[in-house]
């Protein structure tokens, strides 16, 4: 493919990671402590992530991911996938 067809994605949101990661806890109806048991990431960084004191980085976006059934980049790029975030729950 050449780089022509290619057009810049477009913001659709401003929105944290760590709003989406709560966003998509609370779809699913599911405490810290039970996102920390299916994502393997403990509670207490979950809050952290939660609350955008500490950068998710790539093992832990895809830790969440793989736990709430999405790709990786809804997580670590809110702004540009907030329309499937909706279509998760």
């Amino acid at each position: 493919m050449k780089k022509k067809n290619f057009v810049p994605a477009k913001k659709h949101a401003s929105i944290t990671t760590g709003e989406v990661i709560r966003m998509l806890r609370e779809l699913k109806e599911w405490t810290q402590e039970e996102l920390a048991k299916q994502s393997g990431i403990n509670s207490k960084n979950i809050s952290l992530l939660e609350n955008n004191k500490v950068d998710i980085g790539k093992k832990r976006a895809e830790q969440l991911a793989h736990a709430f059934g999405v790709h990786p980049a809804i997580i670590m790029f809110p702004e540009y996938e907030a329309e499937l975030i909706q279509k998760v729950a």
